[in-house]
């Protein structure tokens, strides 16, 4: 039985700016392992859910939705890892005033949050890719892959391409077809077959590319430049087979 894929992040936020609540919970509650994530490692110590500073970084998150701007083209995550961090920043430049004003009921909170972001946003998303890719190459290093394998191993032909895109998602959506990977450093071929459609020949040929791709969509928490990259890469998708070269 096919699975349904849950809904994008790019369509709860959508959502969510629009007034809907739900979707707003649901986004927060999504990705509450991703805020606790970022503030652990911010902080360089174990968080658990009931300290300041995961309370500090989910109404930051939350704010991060309000005041995000999609034309400035970074990826709604990494935008919320960025307000995140500043406002912990300013968290603990509070705590050392030993002031009690809350981050919530700051004056002028998102307007500063706006500033910063204008101010502060092209270097710091430039330094968050040069991270982001240094870990993913970190990450195909234990599969025996480089970027310039991939690079060797990305099909000319733009629906093969697509499809096999589509097949590394399917892939990461299927938590055990991912644990089989993980264990055993290969594609599980004939199941990937079966939910997919899509003709072993095809996977075997193209099985460098899903695995380095399944990588990446497996976790979008932590490649969110990688995932926007590779969404706008396969939006053909959506709507049937594209034709073309």
């Amino acid at each position: 039985m096919r699975q349904i894929p849950p809904p994008e992040v790019e369509e709860l936020l959508a959502r969510a700016r629009d007034g809907d609540a739900a979707a707003r919970e649901s986004l927060i509650g999504d990705h509450r392992h991703f805020v606790l994530q970022v503030a652990a490692a911010y902080c360089r110590r174990p968080l658990d859910w009931s300290c300041d500073e995961f309370s500090v970084a989910l109404v930051a998150f939350n704010e991060a939705i309000d005041t995000f701007q999609p034309h400035r083209g970074v990826p709604f995550l990494a935008f919320a890892r960025l307000v995140i961090k500043s406002r912990l920043a300013d968290f603990f430049r509070q705590e050392q005033r030993q002031t009690r004003e809350t981050l919530v009921g700051a004056h002028g909170s998102q307007n500063a949050v706006r500033e910063a972001w204008v101010a502060h946003a092209d270097e710091l998303a430039t330094r968050e890719r040069r991270e982001e890719l240094e870990a993913y190459r970190s990450l195909l290093a234990r599969y025996d892959l480089d970027l310039r394998s991939l690079i060797k191993a990305t099909p000319r032909h733009r629906d093969t391409r697509r499809t096999l895109i589509a097949a590394a998602r399917s892939l990461a959506r299927r938590p055990e077809l991912m644990a089989h990977l993980e264990r055993t450093g290969r594609l599980p071929l004939q199941e990937l077959e079966l939910a997919t459609g899509v003709s072993r020949k095809v996977l075997e040929r193209g099985r460098k590319y899903i695995l380095a791709l399944s990588l990446i969509f497996a976790h979008p928490e932590e490649f969110p430049y990688l995932n926007d990259h590779l969404r706008e890469a396969g939006e053909g998708m959506r709507g049937g087979q594209g034709t073309g070269h």
